[in-house]
């Protein structure tokens, strides 16, 4: 999608007003079709309303097959929402992109091709400084749509080598090194945890660690973990047959942390930072671990397996203590780790898990100002007991069935050890779209959005 800031746009391209009726309506003038959207009062206007609103135009736009669109600037920017012009342009072009992708490289194309906005114009009237706005809100969208395409990919499509062959060449040619640790080289320090989940696979786990310097090199690093498994069948512990559609999904964490620094990278955010991403497949078979296996970790710990179906935390257990040898400055991991996060929160934000009250305050912050909603569960140290284990250190599952997401991230807190300051975010309630969203199916993008806020901000 192109944004243009010309007078010359072709006749072609549709109009577009923003107005204070309540529907949207499609209308002739002079023989030429106007699309108006409507949004009610102006003041009543929201920071979450305005993220939707050019969604709600390309989504109209694509029903009409309109390829070009014409709009006035000042429609545009509401100023108490955004005090900075170069802000709205940001959100407007972000999520225009958003609403412009769709996961269709299976699909045969129609004769007339698939509906999608081509160009968008602007007056010449509009500024620098809302130029250079949309220039940085594309990069953003772009590399959402990036990691929305490759968490969408079908599990053959997408596996843990080829997931690394996918950040190799994301960052091709860029200021990054990108280091894939094989099962050998695993095994030789001792990385029980992806190992063992892996075991059951035809395809090998590997480890990937992407490291950008953007600042001096004496800086401390933020790290961002992301869960890489490329599809989970629940292993042993067989997920009932429709949970396991939409599993090739379980990547969504590792997607996210890979595009997040590519947006990093792309607008030259001057941070160190750090990716790790533990990549296995979680697969039935013969060579299996097994309930009641017991796992020793990068740590030394030992993990007693409960359920091979809490898999997630198993592998970002070996990745967090990794993370310790870059010292980091903040630690944050992105994980579809747990249905139980969609129990207590629903689809409209993920969960966040830290004991940092300024963090916490910090992330539900940038999850506003972002669109990728968080929402805070506890963190506290009383609920260490419930993953202890039986014959092993630290048990995969917690000692009842209450609680989940919260066990699932108090498992985590057992390897980070107080080592750094750390969040967690479980973005099981994001992973996929929602209808009212005006985004196509398939993987929702969380919290790509959030993470890059992150790096500018903290």
């Amino acid at each position: 999608m192109q944004f243009l800031f010309t007078k010359k746009r072709e006749k072609s391209a549709v109009v577009v007003h923003v107005t204070e009726e309540d529907t949207d309506e499609i209308m002739k003038k002079d023989g030429r079709e106007e699309i108006f959207l409507g949004i009610g009062s102006r003041e009543k206007m929201t920071r979450r309303k305005l993220m939707l609103l050019p969604r709600r135009l390309i989504v109209l736009a694509q029903s009409r097959k309109v390829q070009e669109i014409a709009l006035d600037w000042k429609e545009w920017h509401f100023p108490h929402l955004c005090t900075q012009e170069s802000e709205s342009a940001e959100l407007f072009a972000t999520n225009a992109c958003l609403a412009n992708f769709s996961f269709d490289i299976f699909k045969t194309k129609p004769k007339d091709g698939f509906s999608k906005v081509e160009k968008i114009f602007f007056d010449i009237s509009v500024k620098k400084n809302i130029e250079s706005g949309m220039k940085k809100g594309k990069i953003i969208g772009e590399e959402v749509n990036a990691s929305r395409h490759i968490a969408t990919m079908p599990g053959g499509e997408m596996t843990p080598y080829l997931l690394a062959t996918h950040a190799k060449n994301t960052f091709k040619g860029l200021p990054v090194k990108c280091s894939v640790l094989d099962e050998k080289a695993m095994k030789k320090i001792k990385m029980g945890g992806i190992l063992g989940v892996g075991k059951g696979s035809v395809e090998k786990s590997c480890f990937i660690v992407l490291e950008y310097f953007g600042a001096s090199k004496k800086e401390k690093p933020i790290v961002f973990v992301g869960k890489g498994v490329t599809f989970d069948t629940g292993g042993i512990n067989l997920k009932p047959s429709d949970s396991i559609l939409g599993m090739n999904m379980d990547m969504s964490g590792g997607a996210s942390v890979i595009h997040a620094l590519a947006v990093a990278v792309r607008l030259k955010i001057k941070k160190n930072i750090v990716v790790l991403i533990p990549a296995v497949e979680n697969m039935a078979s013969g060579s299996s671990y097994r309930p009641g296996d017991v796992l020793r970790s990068l740590s030394g710990k030992t993990i007693e397996v409960l359920n091979t179906d809490a898999e997630g935390r198993i592998i970002l257990a070996d990745a967090l203590i990794y993370a310790k040898k870059y010292h980091p400055k903040l630690v944050v991991d992105v994980a579809t780790l747990t249905g139980a996060s969609l129990v207590a929160l629903g689809e409209r934000a993920s969960a966040l898990f830290t004991q940092d009250e300024k963090l916490e305050q910090l992330f539900r912050h940038l999850g506003e100002e972002s669109g990728d909603y968080v929402w805070p569960l506890p963190l506290w140290d009383e609920y260490d007991d419930e993953v202890k284990g039986t014959f092993g250190d630290v048990a995969n599952l917690g000692k009842t069935r209450w609680g989940g997401a919260i066990t699932a991230a108090i498992f985590l807190k057992q390897f980070v050890e107080q080592s750094y300051p750390w969040v967690h975010l479980d973005i099981a309630p994001r992973m996929t779209t929602l209808p009212d969203e005006f985004l196509a199916k398939g993987s929702a993008g969380a919290p790509v959005r959030l993470l890059v806020k992150l790096l500018e901000k903290f």
